[in-house]
C-alpha cells in the first residue's frame, strides 16, 4: 500500500510565522479612546482618530504638507541657530548639548517660518515644532515670528501662526521672556498696515506663548480638545485652593467663555483658513 505524504499547503502559515509577518506599526492605538485603527487609515485622516476624533500632535513639516498648496512653501530664516548666552547647565546635561542632540535628530529649532499659499491666497506662516524642547519660545523662535510679521506687513499679506508650546525657554532666562514683547510689537505693526494675524492653537499651548503673540490675533482658532492656558492645572489649584472643572483649559472651555473664536477640526482647517484669507484680501483691496 502506497503511503501518501501529508504536505503543508503553501498558503498555510503557523501562528508564530504569522506573528513575525505582521509589522509592528500596522496598528495605531488611540490615546483618547484606546481603540485600534490601521496606521494608514490614521495617517490618511491627518492623525485624527476616526472613532473618537482625538487629534494627535503633528510635526511642523506635517502641518505644512497638510495646509499649504503644493510647491508654494518657501522657508525663511532657516539658518537661525540658538545660542547659549547664559552657559546654562543642569544636572542632566547642558543647554548646548541638548540643542546639538536635537539637531542631530533633524530638528533645527522650535519654530519654522516662511511664505506659502492656500488656494492661491498668499500668506506668511509660522509653525511650532513641539518636538524641539517642547516648542519652547527662545530668542530664535521669537526672532522668526517677529521677522515673519514684519515680512507680512511689508508684502501686504496675512500672518498665520500654528502654536504648540510649553512656554518660554528657561535655559535662556530673561532673553526668552523678552520675546513676548518683541513678537507683540511686530504684530502691532502688522495691525497698523491693516493685515490680519490668524492664530491656531493646538495641543498644548501654554505659558509665555499663550500670554503673548498666540493670543494677539484678529482670529483665534483651536483644535478640538487642545489644552490652552498659561499656568498648569496643578499650579492654579494650589494657588486658589479650589478644584478646577475637568474641562478647564480645553479649547471648548475657552470658546464657551469667549477666549477664542472657533474650535475647528483638523480636516476643516484648510478650508476655513482659505475663506478667511480671501475675505481679508478682498477687504484690503477695497480699502
Amino acid at each position: 500500500m502506497k503511503e501518501f505524504l501529508r504536505r503543508t499547503p503553501r498558503y498555510f502559515t503557523s501562528p508564530k510565522q504569522a506573528e513575525q509577518q505582521i509589522p509592528d506599526d500596522l496598528w495605531k492605538k488611540c490615546p483618547g479612546c484606546g481603540e485600534l485603527t490601521y496606521t494608514k487609515q490614521w495617517l490618511d485622516n491627518a492623525k485624527v482618530c476616526p472613532k473618537c476624533g482625538h487629534h494627535e500632535r503633528m510635526a511642523a513639516a506635517e502641518w505644512i504638507e497638510l495646509l499649504v498648496d503644493k510647491g508654494s512653501w518657501q522657508e525663511h530664516d532657516g539658518d537661525l541657530q540658538p545660542a547659549d548666552p547664559l552657559h546654562f547647565v543642569s544636572p542632566r546635561n547642558n543647554y548646548a548639548e541638548k540643542v546639538a542632540t536635537l539637531q542631530e535628530q533633524g530638528l533645527n529649532e522650535s519654530s519654522v517660518s516662511g511664505n506659502a499659499q492656500i488656494e492661491e491666497q498668499p500668506f506668511a506662516l509660522c509653525v511650532s515644532e513641539f518636538g524641539f524642547m517642547g516648542g519652547s519660545m527662545g530668542s530664535v523662535m521669537g526672532e522668526k515670528i517677529a521677522r515673519a510679521a514684519e515680512r507680512a506687513a511689508d508684502e501686504g499679506m496675512a500672518l498665520v501662526t500654528i502654536n504648540a508650546s510649553g512656554g518660554a525657554r528657561m535655559q535662556e532666562g530673561i532673553l526668552s521672556l523678552m520675546q513676548m514683547a518683541k513678537t507683540s510689537v511686530a504684530l502691532a505693526r502688522l495691525g497698523d498696515v491693516g493685515q490680519p494675524h490668524i492664530s491656531i492653537l493646538i495641543d498644548p499651548c501654554l505659558g509665555g506663548v499663550t500670554a503673548s503673540y498666540a493670543s494677539s490675533a484678529d482670529i483665534i482658532l483651536a483644535e478640538p480638545g487642545a489644552v490652552v492656558g498659561f499656568a498648569g492645572r496643578r499650579v492654579i489649584e494650589q494657588t486658589i485652593r479650589q478644584k478646577l472643572p475637568p474641562e478647564f483649559q480645553t479649547a471648548e472651555f475657552l470658546l464657551e467663555h469667549g477666549m477664542i473664536d472657533m474650535v475647528t477640526p483638523r480636516a476643516e482647517l484648510r478650508g476655513v483658513l482659505a475663506k478667511f484669507l480671501r475675505l481679508y484680501r478682498r477687504q484690503s483691496v477695497r480699502a
